[in-house]
């Protein structure tokens, strides 16, 4: 069989297993990866397509390895999750979303370690969201409008970001800074990745792929204003 092409059947297996291993639902696996349930529901019967794209959701939004998903080569998840990270279930968070006391945009380096118990002012119960989600603040206003300053966004890793959804507003962790913008592809570099601001303020930054250490996508964004 030619390596690009995929065993339909054997995929379908693997998927079923992944369900199994972690213990969840149909519905709730199609969620986690972001597809219509009556569409996963078909391509596990075989009546839609097994496609690249199906592979590389569940590979970028789940963690699982690509040559085990394609062709059953090592394990399912290569890479423990880091700390402060939550295991994915089905049972869902029992007081909704953690709201951490944390600014997305201060300081460096690995943000999921912040994740901390200690860290939690409040919980938010917002439908339709992955137990790894997070609830943090962004000051500044370089995504003003679309994201006010000192604005929450509702974050969840991205455990393969060879993988990233064009168009999407990320935190993005570099070696040096934490940044939250749009992230699209860069029209001439396959190497490079355009960091795009909302505020027209701010100019894009063209920074090298090989740069991006860590990528969470932001899943919603929480933005009020206090009246007296």
């Amino acid at each position: 069989m030619p390596r690009n092409i995929l065993d339909a059947q054997a995929v379908i297996g693997r998927i079923r297993h992944l369900m199994e291993q972690m213990r969840i639902r149909q519905g709730a696996f199609a969620s986690r990866i972001g597809i219509d349930p009556g569409n996963f529901s078909k391509i596990l019967s075989g009546s839609m397509p097994v496609t690249a794209g199906l592979v590389n959701r569940i590979v970028a939004d789940l963690g699982v390895s690509k040559p085990w998903l394609t062709d059953g080569h090592g394990v399912p998840f290569e890479r423990q999750l880091h700390a402060g990270q939550m295991q994915l279930t089905d049972t869902g968070s029992r007081n909704g979303i953690p709201v951490y006391d944390i600014d997305v945009m201060a300081g460096t380096g690995e943000l999921s370690l912040l994740f901390t118990d200690d860290r939690i002012i409040g919980h938010v119960d917002l439908p339709n969201l992955r137990d790894d989600t997070a609830i943090v603040r962004v000051n500044g206003d370089s995504m003003t409008p679309v994201i006010k300053d000192g604005g929450f966004v509702a974050i969840r890793p991205i455990y393969e970001i060879r993988y990233i959804f064009w168009g999407q507003i990320y935190v993005i962790v570099m070696d040096d800074y934490r940044l939250v913008k749009f992230l699209r592809r860069h029209p001439t570099d396959p190497g490079m990745v355009v960091l795009h601001s909302a505020n027209p303020d701010y100019d894009d930054m063209e920074v090298d792929r090989a740069d991006l250490r860590r990528l969470f996508i932001v899943e919603a964004i929480l933005n009020y204003d206090i009246r007296s």
